[in-house]
């Protein structure tokens, strides 16, 4: 089958080649993953960030609520109507969790993971 030393060679240069072309889709593959984590830390980052801001808002706001149904309802009805309305909110959020929780979580991790970045754009 093999006539010749330069269809060795040839042979030998191909396995070099493609062993060159597998190592390489490893560090391809080493740095996808890591800039694909990155992108993830940062965003549960900035998600952790902006719910810790909220929070905060949420409390001040709640105590702003309270003391302007003080001069109404007086101030222990007014904790009261806030403490209902906050769960209230809680029992919303609980109630809606799939649709604005798990499903954009999902989404986002699905197209962070499972895109091909290198298809052509159209």
């Amino acid at each position: 089958m093999f006539a010749n030393d330069k269809s060795i060679d040839n042979l030998q240069d191909l396995f070099k080649e493609f062993r060159k072309y597998i190592e390489l889709q490893g560090e391809y593959l080493k740095l996808e993953t890591i800039e694909k984590l990155t992108v993830l830390l940062s965003t549960l980052t900035l998600i952790f960030i902006l719910v810790a801001l909220g929070v905060m808002a949420l409390f001040y706001f709640s105590f702003m609520l309270v003391y302007v149904l003080a001069t109404e309802v007086g101030m222990v009805a007014g904790f009261a109507i806030v403490g209902a309305i906050l769960i209230l909110i809680a029992w919303l959020v609980y109630h809606f969790r799939v649709s604005l929780i798990f499903q954009p979580m999902v989404n986002f991790l699905a197209r962070l993971f499972l895109d091909d970045s290198n298809k052509p754009q159209q």
